[in-house]
């Protein structure tokens, strides 16, 4: 493990999903601030192009329900770059319907993003993963996946959202086990995080558009919204060499939400 690095990603090469705002920006600035190059990947390219500014990282365009986007974007890193260290699939959208609310085409949208959208960014992505540990050394390369905690519990009126949630939380076990049967050097995990003030949250709140709450320092209360900054630290411990023996695991990242007897 290159722990001496300066930086604890230094020298890596990351690409984040829906890394213009929210915890996708959050995931950006924490692994550039750690060293590594990150190319930030958005539909809104402007944004995404402002984040990687502030950063120093690259930027491209990318809706990753589109597979011929998703092999474009690979290829440009792949002549950029020459492979891929850190994978972090973060895009994601939720629409708050009951199963008799949900039009057909709602719940293929969540689908779309959240499994057809992980699903492409592991595959094409894999080439330039597998396998990097026998040439820069290091513990290997990190596949991160955003999962949810309603991949865990029960919560009504999102079953779309829980459905494509639950589903990460399974891809994410079998590629785990799969690519080290193969010995590609490539582990995957899956996050789980709470209530978070993002964008999104603010949304389906009905605060889109104010100010994000300030957020306290030290311990929080058990009903307290967390930072963006909480995941993303988390995203850069399972990206660095130091989460070198984790594998396959669904972490939740909820300040105890899931830990708690619910009533």
């Amino acid at each position: 493990m290159n722990l001496g690095a300066s930086g604890r990603v230094a020298g890596k090469i990351a690409l984040v999903t829906g890394g213009a705002m929210g915890l996708g920006k959050a995931d950006c600035e924490a692994l550039a601030r750690e060293g590594a190059k990150v190319i930030v990947t958005d539909r809104d390219a402007e944004l995404a192009h402002q984040v990687a500014d502030s950063i120093g990282g690259d930027a491209l365009a990318l809706d990753v329900t589109d597979e011929d986007q998703w092999a474009e974007v690979m290829r440009a890193v792949q002549e950029r770059h020459g492979g891929l260290d850190i994978l972090v699939n973060n895009a994601g959208n939720v629409i708050f319907e009951s199963i008799e609310e949900c039009s057909t085409a709602h719940f293929r949208l969540h689908l779309d993003i959240h499994v057809v959208g992980t699903f492409f960014g592991c595959k094409y992505a894999l080439p330039l993963m597998k396998h990097r540990h026998e040439t820069i050394g290091g513990g290997g390369s990190s596949i991160i996946n955003m999962a949810s905690t309603a991949a865990l519990m029960g919560y009504g009126n999102i079953p779309a959202y829980t459905a494509s949630k639950a589903a990460i939380a399974g891809m994410t076990r079998s590629l785990a086990v799969d690519f080290q049967d193969k010995g590609y050097g490539v582990r995957v995990n899956a996050l789980a995080p709470g209530g978070i003030e993002t964008p999104m949250v603010m949304g389906i709140s009905g605060r889109g558009g104010e100010k994000p709450m300030d957020i306290p320092e030290g311990p929080l209360a058990a009903d307290a919204l967390g930072h963006p900054r909480d995941v993303a630290g988390c995203v850069l411990f399972l990206a660095s060499d130091e989460a070198r023996f984790l594998n396959g695991l669904t972490i939740p990242v909820d300040n105890g939400l899931y830990a708690r007897p619910h009533h």
